[in-house]
């Protein structure tokens, strides 16, 4: 009799589709049988007429270890081959039903891959002793939705690189104190790692996914990337990774045509082929793949102490025309483009994770207006957490590319985002994406001299991070970086030597802090009393004015931003209460590489009304500058 791990029970769960822990019962997994250790394999290949296991311990013979179908119906072919430890190197070699087609695949379910661009999966003991137990017993109020969440979004194999060793990228250990240390000084809430998973081409930064419970190994074993999460929770970060269920690669070791059927995608290219990316897309109305999938997603929560998955490409799942012509797409059994089966995973993807885990967060990277994305399932919501406001990002990205003498008439785009600001628990990104593919650095965006140039910067930080919502900035943003990023180059650190650079890296540090510190910053992120304009009319002087309220109904810090070159005396700002308005943040300061224009540490509020309020502040607004104040309590230092 053939050992297994997989009941009764585990079946009826994979094919009716709602198995999360797939990877407990698939794939290679260390045991013994009759008293003789070695390794249970399982892989599903339902339309195979043979499968065997190959690898370095049987010469790669394909007919030394052949696996044996289940009875079941499942199409799952299991076998126990006695001897083998952890690190062995395998693939399954399958041969389709009708014999014409043989092939060597990676496991699907494989735990760790041989070192790119070798492509084959190794059996692996994942055993490691945790050192975050403090971190993951407060995580849920690290990522509730009224706390500070300020995301650095990295690509590890970039971040930092040793030029010295033929420009290689650090390992995940080596990684650990020196990012841990970078994100504390600035003070950012989390990390976003770029997709970790096993990809065959580190051109796709991790997007084209072929090992989806595989950490990539280019950086080090799976016990080293728990090494670096463990080290970033201790320090009180929290750690998203970014997740592409939308498609797949189509190399040949991988998920593509893995039985010489259309398994895993549809066979019609209109259903089953990206146009956009080249790669395939999930057939997510096969319920053997919706399980892979939210086992998938689950794995990195249970297994690597992950705290949020940021979902790539949700738009490309939700929609059946997405990136196709007239023609090139088949519509859903009601005629419309929705992908019905896609909307059924996401939710139950949802459902589960935070079910198990509720500590955690999901994220959305969903491009369109689909309503309700980051609204509840029984709401009839996608369920998501929060969801990424790319709207904000684009209007404001084309509002500040403007040069100033031209941004009165656009002033609409600073003004907008408020419109819909709260329809969704939004995260403000600024990430990646934006500086990649001929789009230029985010310095490299901003008109004028060198001068001008960083203090948009710090403006255009200012006001995002006085925003409604979460704040993401992908790395090298921090200081700015004046070369548009590349994945097999290093950051430019040296930039930090100049001033401008190393201001701007402190204004970042210090608006992180404030935003932690001041609750009315964060609180009410997605609520709209958290969020008041004072003046959003001044578009002949580019400026605008508002309020962000906390629970208190005292606790308010005011926000007044100059889109302008021109420093602007005496300008009257409404505020709700008399009394003396501290300076809490000036972006031109002369810390950051600013001209020092300000209100000299704060202003008495004038019993004069002004926009609707019963007082008003008398400022000296900087030239591309931001201000925030908050009232001083009676008797506070």
């Amino acid at each position: 009799m053939i050992p297994t791990l997989l009941t009764e029970h585990d079946i009826f769960l994979f094919k009716e589709g709602t198995h999360a822990r797939l990877a407990d019962k698939l794939g290679a997994h260390l045991t013994t049988s009759g008293g003789r250790g070695g390794v249970h394999f399982a892989v599903w290949a339902p339309n195979a007429v043979a499968v065997s296991v190959i690898g370095d311990f049987n010469g790669w013979d394909k007919l030394a270890q052949p696996l044996t179908a289940r009875t079941d119906g499942s199409g799952v072919w299991q076998g126990f081959v006695p001897g083998l430890g952890s690190g062995e190197c395998y693939k399954y070699h399958i041969t389709s039903r009708d014999g014409n087609y043989q092939v060597d695949k990676a496991d699907p379910f494989g735990m760790f891959s041989e070192v790119a661009p070798r492509t084959g999966s190794r059996v692996w003991d994942m055993a490691y002793a945790w050192n975050d137990g403090e971190w993951m017993a407060r995580r849920g109020a690290a990522n509730a939705l009224d706390a500070p969440m300020s995301i650095y979004e990295v690509h590890l194999g970039s971040w930092r690189r040793v030029p010295e060793e033929g420009n290689r990228s650090l390992g995940y250990r080596e990684l650990a104190p020196l990012l841990t240390a970078h994100v504390l000084e600035l003070g950012f809430t989390h990390v976003e790692l770029l997709p970790l998973t096993e990809h065959p081409f580190f051109g796709s930064w991790g997007y084209q996914t072929t090992g989806y419970f595989a950490p990539t190994s280019r950086y080090g074993t799976p016990q080293d990337l728990m090494a670096l999460i463990d080290h970033l929770h201790q320090a009180g970060i929290g750690v998203i990774l970014d997740w592409a269920p939308s498609h797949f690669p189509g190399d040949e070791h991988g998920l593509a045509f893995f039985d010489g059927t259309y398994l895993f995608e549809h066979a019609d290219p209109r259903q089953g082929y990206h146009p956009e990316w080249n790669s395939a897309i999930f057939n997510y109305s096969r319920n053997e793949v919706r399980a892979f999938l939210m086992s998938s997603a689950l794995f990195w929560l249970d297994q690597y102490h992950i705290d949020g998955l940021r979902v790539d490409g949700v738009a490309s799942m939700l929609y059946l025309d997405y990136g196709r012509k007239a023609g090139e797409w088949i519509p859903n059994q009601h005629g419309g483009r929705e992908n019905l089966a896609a909307m059924q995973f996401l939710r139950s993807l949802n459902e589960a994770v935070y079910r198990d885990h509720p500590d955690t967060l999901t994220i959305a990277e969903e491009s369109t207006a689909w309503p309700m994305v980051s609204r509840p399932t029984y709401a009839g919501g996608l369920g998501f957490g929060m969801k990424w406001n790319l709207g904000w990002m684009h209007d404001t990205l084309k509002y500040f590319q403007q040069d100033p003498v031209f941004r009165k008439f656009h002033h609409d785009k600073l003004t907008f985002s408020i419109w819909y600001a709260f329809t969704e628990n939004f995260v403000l990104p600024l990430s990646h994406d934006e500086v990649v593919h001929g789009k230029g650095s985010l310095i490299g965006k901003m008109p004028g001299d060198e001068w001008q140039q960083f203090a948009n910067l710090r403006l255009l930080y200012g006001q995002m991070w006085a925003h409604p919502g979460k704040k993401l900035l992908f790395m090298g943003g921090e200081f700015g970086q004046r070369r548009e990023w590349q994945h097999d180059e290093s950051l430019e650190w040296h930039v930090l030597q100049y001033p401008l650079h190393a201001g701007l890296q402190r204004w970042l540090g210090d608006l992180n802090r404030c935003y932690r510190d001041e609750l009315a910053l964060h609180q009410k992120d997605f609520s709209s009393d958290g969020f008041s304009w004072v003046d959003f009319h001044d578009w002949e002087d580019s400026v605008v004015s508002f309020l962000r309220h906390g629970h208190r109904p005292d606790d308010s810090v005011l926000v007044v931003c100059n889109f302008t070159p021109v420093a602007r005396q005496n300008y009257l700002v409404g505020v709700p209460c008399g009394g003396y308005w501290r300076e809490l943040l000036n972006s031109d300061a002369a810390i950051y590489g600013g001209s020092g224009v300000g209100n000299l540490g704060g202003v008495v509020a004038l019993p004069v009304a002004a926009q609707g309020h019963p007082h008003a502040l008398s400022l000296s607004l900087p030239p591309l500058g931001v201000v925030y104040l908050k009232r001083q309590a009676s008797g506070s230092a």
